[in-house]
């Protein structure tokens, strides 16, 4: 009887350590952390010197993330917007293609070197 409460025990423990690890990983914590930002200039990786740029071609234009549009109530065309949706909602998982919608919607998937951008942007403090 004991022997089967501690198979049953053990068997317990290990599919909640399994599928506990199985969840995919939508916290902007993990591509901020892992961010390798060499070779990106903190002072120039700005939003206003490069992300806005960014954004602006590939998120906020007409018919996506713009002021006039919000699809899925996300805007991306200001400062305070966007700093807001990269650190309160999934915006990291969508944009590195990891499990969550994909973005940009219909669109190739960002290239590393932009997305690096983004990722040292929110590392080194969302810097306007």
């Amino acid at each position: 009887m004991r022997s089967n409460f501690f198979k049953f025990g053990l068997f317990i423990i290990l599919a909640v350590l399994f599928f506990g690890n199985c969840s995919k990983d939508n916290s902007s914590g993990s591509y901020v952390d892992q961010a390798d930002c060499t070779g990106i200039d903190a002072a120039t990786n700005t939003y206003t010197k490069s992300i806005k740029a960014i954004l602006d071609a590939h998120c906020a234009n007409s018919g996506c993330h713009d002021a006039f549009s919000r699809s899925r109530n996300i805007d991306l065309s200001t400062y305070a917007s966007s700093k807001s949706v990269f650190e309160n909602t999934d915006a990291f998982c969508s944009i590195h293609w990891n499990g969550c919608n994909p973005m940009p919607q219909g669109s190739a998937k960002l290239s590393d070197a932009i997305l690096q951008k983004i990722d040292c942007w929110a590392k080194n403090g969302y810097a306007q």
